[in-house]
């Protein structure tokens, strides 16, 4: 089922007969519930709160919710901050928007064992459907319509932590009926989705900073100075504690290590497991919030060791993942590397151009980017991040992407107005194949722009056709 030469779907045409009838799959029922999209957006939380309303509201009968909210750096953060919770011997649920292969990936559940798993089939198909049932063909958005079927399920298994991310903004997000978390958390903000956010970026962190609740402790991750005023007014009017980088906390690297600074308290930690200096920034973030849930959460205690573990043990694909061995570094000569990353925004670019730098001067090779990106991204400015950096640029499409992506060619012509070497490709096979041409000694190629993009990388190497989003 894994063979590269077959590429099957995640979830099979049809499920088992029962009582007669067949039973949907989840990519039919994910199928059914994109129809129900309403044809006027209404910018409020009604559609969700009157369908949690039917469910009986599972999200007032959770385990303590932590919520994630930022431009970068959300799921990085989300992933060592479960794997150090875990690691310190708590059940936790996690929930992550877009998947990059399986919409399993988006609600991950606490087993008996302690383990935190995407949700299995059999429980998905479950929720899915009581939640549609409920529904009964309303109104309402594929992602409020999971976002309330994921709290169902969390409501039903037991859990010490909910880890709770953001999709898109914050104040008017599906997730934001949480009423009461124990915790939430500012990833860094930046210029991103500005058609749904807003057209600068103080009108985008007040929608983000929407997730600040009444009394509720925030950690704030480094931000510019811009956002951090906007995020400092709406804490201020709700008397929201902030644990803020920079003042009640600091996290570098010094010699190799990992120093998260507190005004009592001082770890030297291992590096991360995830690569790159912006990981310095979302790990110190993630330790700052789990030190913050051992004093919020009775009977919760975060040893330094569980820190250092889940630092050490975090796991979150397409972040600077390095791909070996499959199908897509076959296409290159040996010694050549392939990496992955989902960024998609000037910020992104700009950390991720650190990284490649940084990598440069490690161990040189000369850089190549295949990259996909959707069509209301800023793809100037990320691309821009790589300029003197990168000796050449391939555009490729996104198949299956959710929204209007670039055409390969639009990429490169973008690439070169911003003094980039580009050309365009009809695949990620032909981008590879082009640049081994171009270039038969080792080199180092990243393909990025988009988690869709990314996602379909993950697939080609698996041989399976991703879910849609």
């Amino acid at each position: 089922m894994t063979s590269a030469s077959r590429r099957v779907s995640c979830g099979e045409k049809r499920g088992p007969e029962k009582e007669g009838r067949a039973i949907l799959t989840s990519d039919q029922l994910l199928a059914d519930l994109k129809l129900l999209h309403p044809k006027l957006i209404d910018l409020s939380l009604g559609r969700v709160e009157r369908l949690l309303a039917k469910l009986g509201n599972p999200h007032r009968s959770l385990a303590p919710v932590v919520h994630i909210a930022g431009t970068n750096g959300k799921g990085s953060t989300t992933a060592y901050l479960k794997a150090i919770l875990s690691a310190a011997g708590l059940r936790v649920h996690v929930y992550t928007s877009p998947h990059l292969v399986r919409f399993h990936e988006r609600i991950a559940l606490a087993g008996s064992d302690g383990v935190t798993r995407s949700i299995a089939e059999d429980v998905l198909v479950d929720v899915l459907s009581r939640t549609q049932a409920v529904n009964d063909g309303d109104d309402i958005t594929q992602f409020e319509i999971t976002t309330a079927a994921a709290l169902l399920a969390f409501s039903e298994h037991p859990a010490d932590v909910v880890l709770l991310e953001v999709g898109l903004g914050g104040r008017l997000d599906a997730t934001n009926v949480v009423e009461k978390p124990v915790l939430t958390v500012l990833t860094p903000i930046s210029y991103d989705h500005a058609d749904k956010l807003g057209g600068t970026v103080e009108l985008i962190a007040a929608e983000k900073a929407g997730i600040l609740k009444p009394g509720v402790p925030c950690v704030v991750s480094q931000q510019e100075d811009a956002v951090h005023e906007v995020i400092a007014r709406e804490a201020a009017r709700l008397k929201a504690p902030l644990v803020v980088w920079g003042s009640a906390y600091d996290a570098y690297e010094q010699r190799g290590r990992l120093v998260v600074q507190r005004a009592d308290q001082l770890l030297d930690l291992p590096l991360p497991a995830l690569i790159g200096p912006h990981q310095i920034i979302n790990a110190g973030a993630a330790v700052a919030a789990a030190l913050e849930l051992d004093s919020l959460l009775e009977g919760v205690k975060v040893s330094e060791d569980a820190i250092e573990r889940g630092l050490t043990e975090a796991r979150w694909p397409a972040r600077m993942q390095r791909i070996d061995g499959g199908p897509l570094p076959s296409l290159l000569k040996p010694g050549s590397e392939l990496w992955l990353d989902g960024g998609h925004n000037p910020a992104a670019g700009r950390f991720l151009a650190e990284t490649l730098a940084d990598l440069e001067e490690r161990a040189p090779k000369p850089l190549y980017l295949v990259v996909g990106m959707l069509g209301l991204k800023d793809a100037a400015g990320f691309l821009g991040a790589f300029r003197g950096l990168a000796r050449h640029v391939v555009g490729v499409p996104i198949p299956g992407a959710h929204e209007s992506p670039f055409q390969p060619n639009e990429l490169a012509e973008t690439a070169q107005s911003v003094s980039l070497n580009a050309e365009a490709e009809g695949s990620v096979e032909a981008a590879l194949k082009r640049i081994d041409a171009i270039d038969p000694g080792p080199k180092r190629i990243l393909i990025t722009g988009s988690l869709y993009l990314a996602g379909h990388v993950l697939a080609l190497q698996e041989g399976v056709e991703p879910q849609a989003n």
